[in-house]
């Protein structure tokens, strides 16, 4: 594949064009430097200058896409034509060129060329003067520091400011980028917090009005189906106002309104008055003292929904709760009879397991629930300390 070159900036032309008509414009009317009595002068054919006038023009274009190029001839040129009687628009192309070799040349190149430049102009006053034992070579080192020197410093600070910008560009774009992130982040987990209540709020309910439903129409008895019936409309009341708590958590931006009220543990027993009333078979055995809000809410939306769990797949006999504190942990363990094969009473996806295992990881404890001996066990352990909200 042949290789490609940049190439020239539009700019670049210009300043070439214009330089090269300013140099013969000043040629034709006869205005240099220079004149032919001059000791330096050693090519004095009039249109001499000419010469290193159009290859510094020609170097122009090479100002950004080869700057140390582009110096290199323009220097050459330079000494070219000071044996000539000279044109002060090779100069200032020189001049230009400097600039541009440190301004759009590698990181290298600009920290060199300014030391360069001053190590000339240092030697260009300092040595003539000392050879010469007058002081007027010191206009040497002054001439080389105004066509050297103070373009490449003009061309190191513009580079130093253009720097600057452009690392307070990129570290606003990083910081906009983790705003972002950031964002999405707090958004996924906002959604995911809300589908965890919103599933533990309202599954329990639905799970028993399934479950409920399914035996009223499977049984031709008049009291079986109002006793389902009003267990239906029991579970639509409470599901409609857990479903009516959240919706109004979410829709209250103004921040008027109190906060509704959290599930604390004292709740525990109405949670398991209303399992019992949906057909469970199930103990309580509470043990705990003071628990922190965030491990209480999780402690309580775990045993819900494995209370949940087990109104749908649990088999006939007995579901136990116990909750204890020791070590800096809660521990909560529900069992319930477990026989493999059996077709659930209401379907399921999955998402209550998920849950619990989320809210378990957000307060930094553990979580396992699984077939053991005979029964389904749920085991979570919450350290009692100040964690995130479940």
């Amino acid at each position: 594949m042949a290789r490609t070159f940049p190439r020239p900036h539009r700019d670049d032309w210009w300043i070439a064009v214009g330089g090269l008509l300013g140099g013969l414009l000043l040629w034709a009317l006869g205005i240099h430097p220079r004149d032919h009595s001059d000791d330096l002068v050693l090519w004095h054919t009039a249109w001499a200058p000419l010469v290193p006038l159009a290859l510094t023009a020609a170097c122009e274009p090479l100002r950004r896409v080869r700057p140390r190029t582009g110096l290199l001839f323009g220097t050459l040129m330079l000494v070219l034509d000071t044996v000539t009687l000279g044109s002060v628009v090779t100069v200032v192309l020189y001049t230009d060129l400097m600039y541009a070799a440190v301004l759009y040349g590698t990181p290298a190149s600009a920290r060199r060329i300014p030391w360069i430049a001053g190590m000339l102009t240092v030697l260009g006053g300092v040595v003539p003067a000392g050879l010469w034992h007058d002081p007027q070579g010191l206009l040497i080192g002054l001439g080389i520091g105004v066509v050297a020197l103070a373009p490449a410093t003009t061309g190191a600070l513009v580079r130093g400011h253009r720097d600057a910008a452009e690392a307070a560009r990129l570290r606003a774009e990083q910081t906009a980028l983790l705003a972002e992130m950031d964002r999405a982040q707090a958004v996924t987990a906002e959604r995911a917090r809300v589908a965890r209540e919103l599933h533990d709020m309202v599954a329990n309910h639905l799970s028993a009005i399934a479950i409920h439903s399914t035996a009223a129409l499977s049984l031709d008895d008049a009291k079986t189906t109002r006793e389902a019936l009003a267990v239906i409309r029991e579970n639509s009341v409470a599901g409609l106002a857990e479903m009516r708590r959240l919706i109004g958590i979410l829709r209250d931006r103004s921040g008027d309104r109190e906060p509704a009220a959290s599930p604390t543990l004292a709740g525990l027993g109405a949670l398991v008055g209303t399992a019992r009333s949906n057909g469970l078979d199930v103990t309580l055995d509470a043990g705990h003292g003071e628990v922190p809000a965030p491990v209480e809410l999780a402690a309580y939306r775990i045993v819900q929904e494995s209370l949940t769990n087990a109104l749908k797949h649990a088999a006939e006999g007995r579901v136990r709760v116990v909750l204890r504190q020791h070590g800096g942990l809660l521990d909560i363990r529900v069992t319930s009879p477990y026989q493999p094969g059996d077709t659930p009473r209401a379907p399921g996806s999955g998402a209550g397991l998920t849950g619990m295992r989320e809210r378990a990881a957000l307060l930094g404890g553990t979580f396992e629930a699984g077939p053991r001996d005979g029964l389904w066990a749920v085991r979570a352990a919450l350290p009692l300390t100040e964690g995130d909200s479940a």
